[in-house]
């Protein structure tokens, strides 16, 4: 089908640096199956807690704002917390639809934790960020707060969705610093629910670990159902049409992509238009 054929009205827009943001996807469409959604992700970039704040916000205006040229866009979900920490003015400022982005769990975590400890895993960028200290102070001000930024832990998340096997070993020694100091444990980075599975394992009984993707996916429900209200958007969009996944650079892992995005319900994957 040609993309110019494609006309999705009321389609929601997940973007992220790699496929962390395929956890908030699920997490969202669990709660609007009926929607058509376009996931898009900046491999050319990928790690973004590498970036420069300047480069970040430049290149996310740019993808997004292509996508919105090319597509009906009811809502876009930045799914990124390093990036939300910083885009969201800039788009917000040049887009009339909502713009969502994720911020770490910390307060629900604050609330959940019997032992007043609570820990934050999350990528360097994001642990430093004046913004989510700030979270820190306001929401867990009573609590002692581990903090742990690792870039490894994205890369280990990436290579999982593409059939690599975790490297346990590393995953705990990321882990240590929460053993036995906290209760609750915010994953702050929108890979890490990907390896859920595995930090548990590694982790053993005793913690709670959350993650912000259900909050998304209610805020989302919440806005299209007051845009819809307002008549600013249509229900839904045809059935014919597919779900789309974007990239911003062809390589061999690119390549590989249809089986592992097929779960998710994207039968189309192509690269980022105009960019």
């Amino acid at each position: 089908m040609n993309l110019g054929e494609v006309s999705l009205v009321g389609s929601i827009l997940v973007f992220d640096s790699g496929f962390g943001g395929l956890s908030v996807l699920e997490a969202v469409k669990e709660l609007l199956p009926e929607k058509r959604y376009i996931y898009t992700f900046d491999n050319e970039a990928f790690p973004y807690g590498e970036l420069s704040d300047d480069t970040l916000i430049d290149r996310v205006n740019r993808i997004i704002l292509a996508l919105c040229e090319t597509h009906s866009i009811s809502i876009v979900i930045i799914a990124c917390n390093t990036a939300s920490t910083l885009v969201l003015p800039s788009l917000r400022a040049k887009l009339d639809i909502p713009i969502v982005g994720v911020v770490p769990a910390i307060k629900p975590a604050a609330g959940l934790s019997v032992k007043k400890a609570i820990g934050l895993l999350a990528t360097p960028a994001t642990v430093n960020r004046e913004y989510t200290l700030a979270l820190v102070n306001e929401f867990a001000n009573d609590c002692e707060v581990v903090l742990v930024g690792s870039t490894d832990l994205v890369k280990i998340a990436e290579e999982k969705i593409q059939g690599k096997i975790v490297d346990k070993e590393k995953l705990e020694r990321i882990m240590q610093p929460f053993k036995d100091k906290v209760d609750c444990i915010v994953l702050g980075c929108t890979h890490f629910p990907l390896l859920r599975e595995e930090i548990n394992e590694v982790l053993g009984k005793g913690y709670k670990v959350i993650d912000s993707g259900e909050a998304i996916a209610n805020r989302t429900m919440q806005l299209l159902s007051e845009r819809k209200k307002k008549g600013d958007i249509e229900n839904t969009a045809s059935l014919n049409e597919p779900n789309i996944a974007y990239y911003s650079a062809k390589n061999s892992d690119v390549e590989k992509l249809n089986k592992e995005l097929a779960p998710f319900g994207f039968t189309e994957i192509r690269r980022v238009p105009f960019f």
